[in-house]
């Protein structure tokens, strides 16, 4: 570093951070404490999530349920409903979770320290600082990736990422101040989101190029390592109707990818492509199968590549008696009303354009 010290920074940032903060649905202006709410939802919903994403939910989760006790009380299969689109499905299920246990039993009141956070369900290390500092005031070391980019340039670091991360987490912890520790965190985010951009980072408009000692070579970092190659799984999907034009929908299992959100039954997902309809475990409904076409998605670890095959379902699977476990008929203008992650949707997209 120049002969600035990392205390100095955030003197330097945060008369910037005042006048060139963004403005977000969840956040409080510069100088004013959050909702406690309001940034954990935020935060959750912001995991592998981009800001002009999150937004929209955002609001829509406040108009539904304003307070976490509203939360609380949702139905889960309304809360998945809404969260549909965003992705990791798990997280929605841990905010329900938390929402509960914050209304039960802390009486509505999320705790103010990182240690208490970090026994929620669904709140990590990111989030804890986050919550504490943002919302409480609470000098905590806040690391996401545009935090991660900003120290490793301010600091010249060659380690690749995620190797140096707790080098990272030391410089961020002696950086952050007492006073205004969320302003300071927030402003390390917007300084990555508007300025220190990867690539091509605006270094004429930073407050920090004075402190900055990777400022010659910043569009080269953060170093990371190769990315490992993601692998493709393929299957088939079976859209099933009835004569009324309903669908035949299925809940997931609560654990694992897409836990207890609605589904298309299908095969397993593997490296070979099968049509085997036996392995939805549903009885076989007809012998006529004809073909709709095909979608991909990409998850985390693995992109997907379903064929989608259509079949009108006959005998007793009109009867709602007689339907298999976790599976329901949903007219098409009704999906929109369910659970189905994006994956689910793009099969659906498929099958009703084929008709």
């Amino acid at each position: 570093m120049s002969h600035l010290s990392e205390t100095d920074i955030a003197p330097l940032l945060l008369p910037w951070y005042d006048k060139h903060a963004r403005r977000l649905p969840w956040r409080s202006l510069p100088g004013d404490v959050a909702a406690p709410y309001h940034v954990w939802l935020s935060e959750v919903m912001l995991q592998q999530t981009t800001v002009a994403t999150v937004a929209d939910y955002f609001r829509k989760f406040l108009r539904l349920w304003p307070t976490v006790e509203d939360l609380a009380a949702a139905d889960l299969d309304d809360v998945l409903t809404a969260w549909a689109g965003l992705g990791y499905y798990a997280r929605a299920r841990n905010l329900h979770k938390c929402a509960k246990q914050v209304a039960t039993d802390l009486d509505g009141q999320f705790p103010q320290t990182e240690e208490a956070l970090l026994k929620l369900p669904g709140i990590g290390r990111y989030t804890a600082a986050a919550i504490a500092s943002i919302a409480f005031n609470q000098p905590a070391a806040v690391m996401d990736g545009n935090i991660e980019r900003v120290t490793t340039r301010l600091f010249d670091i060659d380690t690749p990422l995620p190797e140096s991360k707790p080098m990272l987490y030391q410089h961020v912890s002696v950086m952050t101040p007492t006073h205004r520790p969320g302003d300071f965190a927030q402003a390390m985010m917007d300084l990555g989101a508007t300025i220190c951009v990867p690539g091509n980072p605006k270094c004429v408009l930073c407050p920090l190029i004075s402190a900055c000692t990777g400022r010659d070579r910043a569009a080269t970092l953060p170093r990371k390592l190769p990315k490992k190659a993601k692998p493709t799984r393929r299957g088939t999907a079976f859209w099933i109707t009835r004569k009324d034009g309903a669908v035949l929908l299925r809940r997931r299992a609560e654990t694992g990818l897409l836990g207890g959100m609605m589904e298309i039954p299908s095969t397993n997902w593997t490296e070979q492509h099968s049509m085997n309809f036996e392995e939805t475990g549903l009885p076989l409904l007809s012998a006529a199968f004809h073909d709709a076409g095909e979608i991909r998605h990409t998850f985390t670890h693995f992109h997907l590549e379903l064929r989608v095959l259509m079949t009108q379902a006959s005998g007793d699977w009109a009867d709602e008696s007689q339907m298999p476990k976790d599976c329901l008929w949903c007219l098409p203008d009704a999906l929109e009303e369910r659970a189905l992650p994006t994956v689910m949707r793009k099969i659906a997209k498929v099958a009703l354009t084929a008709k």
